[in-house]
């Protein structure tokens, strides 16, 4: 019976240790929603974003440091030795492979009007980057910027002579000039660059400034040359209508003549330009000739 009664108890023990199912943790019930109309005021994704970056540039400018105003000449000098310093270990560290080093610098020494400073930077940038164009764009017009023209200039025709099929360089250089009111200079820089055959675009800036200034016998030799350069049906037509456009027929007449025999042996070309040039006849009443 002591026996029977301790196997007894020892089970009972054991069942309490077991995992009885607990009922005091259930699964939430599903809410159901009663009120699914629309609420009166909608909040969009763009709204809580557009929230949250203002929330931003607040934090941001609570965070940023005072400005520090420099008061005598030491102090200045003592910034800018500060800054130079700053300058010259990020150029270390990664100005052979990332121009904008030098850019930075250079600017921040335009800016404290230390040109000399600027001019040894951005000279220091083009031997770490000989075949960037846009380091000689940006010099350049930092030399323009400060009025120094003749240095501007001077980087300008370093650019063009290393980069000549680069567009842009001719076209800021011969802007710069234009607005210098120097035709004859702008007129040498584009003869210079008509000798390295640029494309259609480069020959039409060309007569659009002869036009600009009412030369137009100099345009008419201008594309003179454009049509040997580029002996296409499209640029022999812009030919013929410049000519319509002055009010000579007959020189148009002639072009579009000089333009067939030059193109005889292209078969689509030729059409394209003998299409235009029955559209001409017609349209100055030489039915004659249109048929022909």
């Amino acid at each position: 019976m002591v026996a029977a009664a301790a196997s007894k108890g020892s089970e009972t023990l054991l069942l309490g240790y077991l995992p009885q199912k607990d009922t005091a943790f259930k699964l939430p019930r599903q809410t159901r929603v009663k009120n699914k109309t629309p609420a009166p005021i909608q909040i969009t994704a763009d709204q809580i974003l557009r929230e949250a970056r203002e929330i931003q540039q607040q934090e941001s400018s609570l965070l940023r440091p005072p400005k520090h105003q420099i008061i005598d000449s030491t102090e200045l000098v003592l910034y800018r030795e500060r800054k130079r310093k700053h300058f010259e270990v990020l150029i270390s560290r990664r100005g052979r492979n990332n121009p904008s080093v030098f850019v930075n610098y250079a600017l921040w020494e335009e800016s404290q009007t230390q040109f000399n400073h600027a001019r040894s930077v951005w000279e220091r940038a083009l031997d770490a980057h000989p075949r960037d164009h846009t380091l000689y764009l940006k010099y350049a017009e930092m030399e323009m910027k400060n009025k120094f023209i003749n240095r501007a200039r001077n980087v300008f025709g370093r650019a063009v002579t290393l980069f000549p099929r680069v567009d842009q360089l001719w076209y800021k250089y011969i802007h710069m000039e234009e607005m210098l009111g120097n035709v004859a200079g702008a007129r040498q820089i584009f003869e210079r660059w008509m000798q390295w055959a640029p494309d259609q675009q480069g020959w039409l800036s060309y007569i659009r400034f002869e036009l600009r200034y009412k030369e137009i016998e100099r345009a008419r030799l201008i594309f003179d040359k454009f049509v040997q350069c580029h002996c296409k049906a499209s640029v022999w037509i812009k030919y013929c209508k410049f000519e319509v456009k002055n009010g000579e027929t007959a020189r148009a007449r002639t072009c579009f003549e000089r333009g067939i025999k030059k193109m005889i042996d292209n078969g689509e070309e030729a059409e394209e330009l003998l299409v235009a040039f029955a559209e001409f006849e017609e349209q100055s009443k030489a039915i004659d000739r249109a048929r022909w």
